[in-house]
């Protein structure tokens, strides 16, 4: 399924059925500030495995889209330095790496100790997170080692019987988020992409 959602002021009942598709094992297709993300609730083991199908991977990394910063002490260890820069920071087009907690499913981390933490600057992302009350396992809309895909079209044509529900805001820019390596005592960018990389 695919709906249309305005991306200045959402409309609620559109939110509510994001969220209902998560809770109910759902995988969806949503905005963010940067690409679209490929996303399920953290607690649902099914949907994760389904977005590993669908990405065509055994074993990855994922992103956690968190609605505030409140809640990052769960999944993640942090530093002074690195809670500052992030509280600077955030919400933006960045994705930070940091030390995962021992809470942190080993599904999801099945090769590191470490977890990927966004807050995307999206009302429609932040609206679906807050709502939710967990974090959304995200990743981008490709296929591993292929391109990104930024049209809600192609998405559908491409993995349409696969995924739950996609959400349409028209095509989006192929930006990906600047990637900052925040577990030792100074930041290391690993990927530099729309996020200001000069304010770090």
């Amino acid at each position: 399924m695919m709906i249309e959602i305005n991306k200045e002021n959402p409309e609620y009942p559109k939110i509510k059925l994001a969220v209902e598709t998560l809770r109910n094992e759902g995988v969806i297709v949503y905005p963010t500030d940067t690409i679209y993300g490929l996303g399920c609730d953290i607690s649902s083991k099914k949907a994760i495995d389904k977005i590993y199908r669908i990405k065509n991977k055994k074993a990855t990394g994922f992103s956690f889209i968190i609605p505030d910063l409140s809640q990052i002490s769960k999944y993640a260890y942090v530093s002074d330095y690195a809670y500052k820069l992030m509280k600077r920071l955030l919400p933006g087009p960045y994705t930070f790496i940091l030390k995962a907690t021992k809470i942190v499913p080993k599904q999801l981390i099945p090769n590191k100790k470490t977890v990927a933490i966004r807050i995307p600057d999206n009302i429609i992302t932040a609206e679906i997170v807050k709502l939710l009350g967990n974090p959304i396992v995200s990743t981008s809309v490709n296929i591993t080692g292929g391109i990104h895909f930024t049209d809600p079209i192609d998405i559908e044509k491409k993995f349409g019987n696969d995924i739950d529900l996609i959400i349409d805001i028209g095509p989006l820019p192929n930006d990906a988020s600047t990637v900052i390596d925040l577990t030792n005592d100074e930041p290391i960018i690993i990927r530099e992409g729309k996020g200001d990389i000069s304010v770090i």
